[in-house]
């Protein structure tokens, strides 16, 4: 069976494995053995919080297929970004140039430096391994967290954002990094990006251009990647569009990739999820539904038939799925139509 559960500490040598299959571009999970040693701490500590209202916790989820018992995928959550260190982005924006003695009137779009997602909440590193992209798994690493902000609301922030990976080639190199490193960082894009990834983030409030740029004075080829996902990240744009994200003009400073965002109660999965009471037995007539646990340190998730009866707020499952999710007879769930 495939589950989702918090990241423990003896989960290191696979989230190493898992971020360097990842590649360029996944600044979350840096290729450091103390980064990623911190991130599975700080992940180990913010579930175990007694936590009122969001603040600077960041919850670390990993896929584990329970028959082999091999970590095959991540998924986070940052509770509210900014708050440490500064967070950056380029917001689109545009100057008028008009006069209406020489009767010419220029719309240019520009690229402002701005920390305006300061607090909000992030769902991030979301990574699954080749071998098990199918049966829906990658919508079940992506949708649970929905699920887990659902029933631990307080632990997150109104506003919910998703920096989608931007336009690179296969060796790491960004179109749009190009132009910024020609003209401001002599700094190539893989390099700012594993120094954002292990905190290392000064040299933006350094190098970066402090006034806007005009998005007509860039290369073509920046321009043509501005606001523009990966290949490989297409999927995951869709299915977050689905749940309600959508662009607000804001892009990520080093690939210029979008930023989408929803008001967490909003957000499909949050706003239609419901909570039922566990019956353990034969599953009839049923469904297939992502479903969840109640807790937060001992939080599960999986994807399994399920049987609803509605009236009485039950749910039946069957024991394997009980077991799974580490349920008793009569505790409580939280699921969703997959």
């Amino acid at each position: 069976m495939i589950i989702i559960r918090p990241i423990q500490t003896s989960d290191y040598d696979d989230l190493h494995r898992i971020a360097i299959e990842s590649g360029h571009g996944f600044t979350s999970l840096p290729v450091n053995e103390e980064l990623l040693t911190k991130r599975i701490t700080h992940s180990e500590s913010s579930f175990a919080a007694d936590v009122t209202q969001p603040g600077n916790e960041g919850y670390l989820f990993v896929m584990e297929d329970t028959e082999t018992g091999e970590v095959v995928g991540t998924s986070g959550i940052e509770a509210a970004v900014g708050l440490e260190d500064a967070f950056y982005h380029y917001h689109l924006g545009k100057v008028v140039h008009n006069s209406r003695e020489l009767g010419i009137y220029n719309t240019v779009e520009t690229l402002s430096l701005c920390n305006d997602y300061t607090g909000a909440s992030e769902i991030c590193t979301l990574f699954l391994s080749e071998s098990h992209r199918k049966n829906n798994n990658g919508r079940l690493l992506s949708r649970f967290r929905f699920l887990f902000m659902a029933e631990h609301s307080e632990r997150f922030s109104d506003t919910v954002i998703a920096e989608m990976r931007g336009v690179s080639d296969d060796s790491g190199r960004s179109p749009f990094w190009a132009w910024l490193e020609e003209h401001f960082f002599s700094m190539d894009f893989p390099t700012a990006d594993y120094l954002t990834g292990i905190g290392k983030k000064v040299f933006i409030a350094e190098l970066m251009p402090k006034y806007p740029i005009y998005v007509n004075l860039l290369s073509k080829d920046a321009q043509q990647v501005i606001n523009k996902v990966h290949d490989k990240t297409v999927p995951a744009l869709r299915l977050l569009e689905a749940e309600g994200f959508a662009r607000r003009g804001y892009v990520d400073i080093f690939d210029a990739g979008p930023t989408v965002e929803a008001n967490k109660n909003t957000i499909r999965t949050v706003a239609e999820s419901q909570k039922y009471q566990v019956i353990i037995g034969e599953v009839d007539d049923a469904s297939n539904y992502i479903i969840c646990n109640t807790k937060v340190k001992g939080f599960r998730a999986t994807q399994a038939p399920a049987s609803i009866r509605e009236t009485a707020k039950q749910v039946v499952i069957s024991h394997g799925v009980a077991d799974a999710l580490n349920l008793g007879e009569d505790d409580w769930v939280r699921l969703i139509a997959n």
